[in-house]
């Protein structure tokens, strides 16, 4: 599958659709979800043009790769969830269909700010 150019999240990096963003580096985008599933509700998605999880890990540089990593990390202190700053919260990255992927960018929801209870329903 090629990587679509106008897929929302390439649109919001390209800034074409504004983003309510809380943190922003050389690697990736952070900003708030438009539908929040729990208290806190954040996304963070690589600034590179991959589709998914196993793309990017079979194509992203190491910078990347631990650009990302980093990033959800940042993110989390910064919203007062990491175990640094808060309880704790869920990072969910949905991979093609059967994993519920609805946008066609790799994408981290980070969630938080209270009980996310169980992993799979």
């Amino acid at each position: 599958m090629a990587y679509d150019e106008n897929n929302i999240f390439a649109k919001i990096l390209k800034g074409e659709i504004p983003c309510n963003k809380i943190y922003e580096d050389e690697y990736v985008l952070s900003f708030h979800d438009i539908n929040p599933q729990k208290k806190i509700h954040a996304l963070v998605i690589p600034k590179g043009k991959y589709i998914d999880l196993d793309d990017f890990s079979e194509n992203a540089s190491n910078n990347e790769i631990v650009g990302l990593i980093k990033g959800i990390h940042i993110v989390a202190k910064k919203l007062g969830m990491s175990v640094n700053t808060g309880k704790g919260y869920r990072a969910l990255a949905n991979i093609n269909e059967y994993g519920g992927q609805e946008v066609p960018h790799l994408h981290f929801h980070l969630f938080g700010g209270e009980r996310v209870g169980k992993m799979v329903e």
